[in-house]
């Protein structure tokens, strides 16, 4: 039973208090028995039952819940790079997504890779991110788009829960786009999705989750809808990427439908704000994607003013957030949203893990939750998100080992 102690500042970051709430603890200390916390606390007060348990030096660090992605498109094939060439030129994303690019091009690299180099280069990104902290993942299908592809990336998921140390959550996101040889029987693709693909997936437990993109060049309200509640049937719960591009109603309709995320949001009306925080759905921000897009950014405040929790996640793809850098996405968002460090931590935690639905069991430093921290390089929250570098980790723990224990 290890005592991690000399902890200058210590971020739990439960459920009450609010967005800003991280409950920090001075000269802490933590202790963990096997994969779970067993105490948290000043390290005066720290009770002499742990006097003869192994101690490890935290050398001054600030210590804060293992991070959470909660939005990844992680499984993908290719790059998309001269893209980002033409909308610096101002070529804009619906538009290349009408040539035949974007999501659709990423589709045909996708297909065209074995299930064993995808689950590699899935692997490779996973450690990576490691590395920056985080310690669990959402990960959505949606670059297959047929019933083969669709499946294969599934299989990679499951298959990388059990060959790295991270936690890996499957979401099924065939409703990312209508492929183009279902350009003119949008019904068709509807169908597959509703009648075959989401039944198969199910019924072998590939997926966690059913998400939509609701967009003009994507699946319209109705149809995600039908979508969306053909999952809820079959016990994939309902995610939304909504209000990105237009206000589409898509905030409204993960309410209507009892999503436990929408994501994106930059265009959502105070409306479907009210909706959200109505029904109880959780925010999730994407800063990296509004960058790259140079969006209007989601209105943050608007969403914490109204009591609609705030997660933040990279949403990081091959085309409108190619990167897989959390801390950045966080920075982002206090810079491009005004959510302040605390705020944004407590996003990329806590309220990152209540929009997986595993809040009871991750993302924050409690007794009885999985032992998943991250050691910082910073004298406290606001300065690490401030003074802003490629990684500011000393170590990363994952059910109570480091990373590099399971050599990764």
């Amino acid at each position: 039973m290890p005592i991690l102690h000399n902890i200058a500042t210590l971020a739990m970051c439960r459920a009450d208090g609010g967005q800003a709430a991280i409950h920090e603890i001075l000269q802490a200390a933590l202790v963990w028995e096997g994969e779970t916390i067993r105490w948290v606390g000043s390290e005066a007060d720290l009770p002499g039952d742990f006097d003869a348990m192994e101690r490890r030096d935290a050398g001054g660090a600030l210590v804060i819940p293992g991070l959470i992605d909660c939005h990844t498109h992680l499984a993908f094939g290719g790059w998309r790079a001269d893209e980002f060439a033409l909308r610096i030129l101002g070529t804009s994303y619906l538009e290349i997504a009408r040539r035949g690019g974007g999501i659709a091009g990423t589709m045909r690299k996708t297909q065209a890779v074995p299930e064993d180099a995808l689950r590699e280069r899935a692997k490779g990104f996973l450690r990576e991110m490691a590395r920056l902290g985080v310690t669990t993942v959402e990960a959505k299908s949606g670059y297959g788009l047929n019933v083969e592809d669709e499946l294969k990336t599934l299989r990679v998921y499951r298959h990388l829960q059990s060959e790295q140390p991270l936690g890996l959550v499957p979401t099924f996101l065939g409703a990312h786009v209508v492929p183009p040889e279902y350009k003119d029987r949008r019904d068709e693709y509807i169908r597959l999705l509703c009648e075959d693909l989401i039944p198969m997936i199910a019924e072998a437990g590939l997926a966690r989750f059913c998400d939509v993109f609701v967009e003009e060049t994507a699946f319209s309200i109705e149809e995600a809808r039908a979508i969306l509640e053909t999952g809820n049937r079959y016990g994939l719960r309902a995610k939304l990427h909504a209000d990105q591009l237009s206000d589409g109603g898509g905030a409204r309709l993960a309410a209507e439908v009892s999503a436990i995320s929408a994501d994106h949001l930059e265009q959502t009306s105070p409306e479907g704000i009210a909706a959200m925080a109505e029904a109880g759905v959780v925010a999730v921000s994407l800063p990296l994607a509004t960058l790259y897009l140079n969006q209007q950014p989601m209105p943050a405040r608007r969403f914490i003013e109204a009591g609609v929790p705030v997660a933040v996640a990279t949403d990081f793809n091959p085309g409108s957030a190619p990167s897989y850098h959390l801390p950045l996405a966080l920075m982002l968002a206090c810079t491009m949203q005004r959510m302040t460090p605390a705020e944004a931590l407590k996003g990329a935690t806590l309220y990152a893990a209540q929009a997986l639905g595993l809040d009871t069991h991750i993302g924050s430093l409690e007794p009885g939750k999985q032992a998943d921290f991250t050691l910082l390089d910073a004298p406290s929250v606001n300065h690490w998100l401030y003074h802003f570098r490629a990684n500011a980790v000393t170590q990363t723990f994952v059910r109570g080992k480091p990373i590099l224990d399971f050599g990764f």
